[in-house]
């Protein structure tokens, strides 16, 4: 490689740092290797034995993306920091899954949330939702999310080590297409994670991502630090001289009207900050926060100990995720502002790695750089193992090959592994932005959300329900791009995240019509999903009368006040550290007052309801998971 930083050539111990951390990861995959093969279980949810913490600081690394700090300085250079409500509106499902559902995901004992279709539903129209998601999200969705993890590791090598080649050459032809040097580089780590990720399963993954957090969480606050003693920057009083005050409001200017032309997030209509806080968190499917959990994060919690060990998994990984992760990012983009200020509006986002490219000394440089690989392999790692459980275990496993051995199973796994991150490789290479991803996948998914949830609590939602809410919002969507220049249908067309009410709402008439119109789940499939999972609340009254004998989930009403002082926990925590950190310290300190309130009474009542024990693990481990 050809690299160089402000202070010359990266050292030896830059490289060192980097090297040794693939050392360590290597390490771990070979070391959990022979555990790994005993079964699928080990492969996929490693026993279905993880503590909490290591459970829910995997989920935190893995939505630790490289991609992640990149879109932030993105967004706060759109919109200041008030643009981060476009993914902090989602702590509102986060807590929602918390206290609503990962018992319930831990009870069910399937290996993938697409295998609970068929737990769920009955009939040939359950088995084709379960084959067609296993392809939709763990091969075609998958590769997407991968192939911009990828783009945006690519503008990391691009901007650290401009005019990269490799054995002479800056660009390499592979099967009919040209790849960048920068490309074929992020392509071989891909790869490598592929290697690690088939040799460990699940749990090399998990402890790799427990490492490669604390790596990232400690190279982000080290630059964050090392941002504000730049002379162009002048620390934090030097950030508030030279940048617009409504950069630093974390709420939007709300207005009754449409934003202004340009404004972005700072001045938002009503309609769409709504459409953010009332509508997205629980209508759209986003991966990492989908309405009533699944997707990795449901394999987490499938993967704990027990139902407390994946409740508190998840509450950890909600806090730490809006909480402890934000600031060192937001800080940065801050500081990209006033260091860069005439970057491309295609190239904002690239800031971030500029200003770790100009102030960070010899050494620091390759932490840092060691900490993007961190962030990057982390997310990789999840996103190769939670897509191939689909497809081995949902699509080959269920319909291709379904008397497959265990160890069959296992090698087949590793195959696919290797596959879908060669293919993710491929799609890399013909993707040209990632912000757009965002609008589009949540659009696509708008409606789909509320059957997720309802699915837990009502026992009329059926297979074609959630066939329904999941074709239609994305034939909306392909509708509003054909439509003729001219043509108007009202809400349709408006921009997100104002088109949501059109097609969340349109897309519930369908699936709510679709769910009276065929016919229910059978009553065997109903009576053996209620008697496992034990789901609660009036919805599923008719089934709870043929079995008096199950004791259902019940405190409704604390489970909903556990949900509103969690969302008050991180709101304030959140914005209490971000008042203290702009020098508003009155108000930043009765924030995190309040915060600090908020969380002494929600353990106060999880340790009433019985949780508060699962910091034992010995006694949490004897714990029952099922009563009748």
């Amino acid at each position: 490689m050809n690299g160089s930083s402000p202070n010359g050539v990266l050292t030896l111990l830059d490289w060192l740092l980097v090297v040794g951390y693939f050392v360590i990861s290597f390490g771990i995959a070979i070391y959990f290797y022979r555990r790994a093969s005993k079964d699928t279980s080990e492969f996929f949810l490693s026993g279905r034995d993880m503590p909490w913490w290591l459970a829910g600081t995997s989920m935190v690394a893995t939505t630790f993306a490289a991609d992640t700090p990149l879109l932030v300085t993105e967004i706060v250079a759109s919109d200041g920091i008030a643009g981060n409500w476009i993914w902090w509106n989602f702590a509102f499902g986060g807590m929602l899954t918390v206290f609503f559902f990962a018992r319930l995901w831990r009870r069910s004992g399937v290996m993938t949330d697409v295998e609970l279709v068929e737990l769920r539903y009955d009939g040939p129209a359950a088995a084709w939702l379960r084959g067609i998601k296993a392809v939709y999200f763990g091969l075609l969705l998958n590769v997407i999310i991968i192939g911009w993890v990828s783009l945006a590791m690519e503008t990391i090598i691009d901007t650290l080590f401009p005019g990269l080649t490799l054995f002479g050459y800056a660009s390499f032809s592979f099967l009919g297409g040209t790849f960048g040097a920068s490309l074929v580089v992020t392509g071989l780590m891909l790869m490598v994670v592929a290697v690690y990720s088939l040799l460990g399963g699940l749990l090399g993954v998990m402890v790799t991502d427990f490492v490669q957090f604390f790596i990232a969480m400690g190279g982000t606050i080290a630059l964050a630090v090392f941002a504000l003693q730049a002379p162009e920057v002048g620390g934090l009083a030097g950030l508030q001289e030279q940048l617009d005050p409504s950069t630093f409001n974390m709420l939007p200017t709300v207005t009754f009207g449409t934003a202004a032309e340009g404004a972005g997030a700072l001045t938002l209509s009503g309609l769409a900050f709504v459409a953010y806080i009332g509508v997205q968190w629980w209508g759209s499917w986003y991966p990492g926060n989908e309405p009533g959990g699944g997707g990795y994060i449901a394999q987490r919690m499938m993967s704990a100990k027990n139902e407390q060990h994946s409740l508190f998994a998840t509450l950890w990984f909600t806090v730490a995720h809006y909480c402890l992760r934000p600031w060192p990012w937001i800080i940065v983009a801050l500081c990209a502002l006033v260091m860069f200020p005439d970057l491309p509006e295609g190239e904002k986002r690239a800031g971030f790695v500029m200003v770790m490219r100009d102030v960070l000394p010899p050494g620091m440089l390759g932490l840092l750089f060691a900490a993007f690989l961190a962030a990057f392999m982390s997310t990789i790692s999840t996103q190769l193992n939670w897509g191939v459980s689909y497809l081995m275990n949902d699509f080959w496993g269920r319909f291709v090959q379904p008397g497959a051995s265990e160890r069959q199973q296992v090698f087949l796994s590793r195959v696919f592994t290797f596959a879908l991150g060669l293919i993710s490789l491929l799609v890399t290479a013909n993707l040209d932005t990632i912000e757009q991803a965002w609008g589009l996948i949540l659009s696509a998914s708008a409606g789909l959300g509320l059957v997720l949830i309802l699915r837990w609590y009502w026992w009329r939602v059926n297979a074609w329900s959630e066939i329904a809410a999941t074709v239609t919002p994305i034939a909306l969507v392909i509708l509003a791009l054909l439509l003729p220049d001219g043509t108007q249908v009202p809400g349709l067309q408006a921009d997100f995240p104002v088109n949501l009410y059109a097609v969340v709402g349109f897309t519930t008439v369908v699936w709510l019509a679709v769910t009276l119109l065929t016919r229910p789940t059978g009553p065997d499939t109903l009576d053996h999903f209620y008697r496992k999972v034990r789901p609660g609340g009036p919805g599923w009254t008719p089934v709870a009368r043929r079995h008096p004998d199950v004791e259902p989930d019940a405190g409704f009403a604390r489970l909903w006040l556990d949900w509103l002082l969690g969302v008050a926990f991180v709101y304030l925590t959140l914005f209490g550290v971000g008042k203290l950190l702009v020098g508003r310290a009155a108000l930043g300190a009765g924030l995190l007052v309040g915060a600090a309130a908020a969380a002494a009474f929600l353990w106060r009542d999880l340790s009433a309801q019985g949780g508060g024990h699962v910091f034992d693990a010995d006694r949490a481990a004897e714990e029952p998971e099922t009563r009748t």
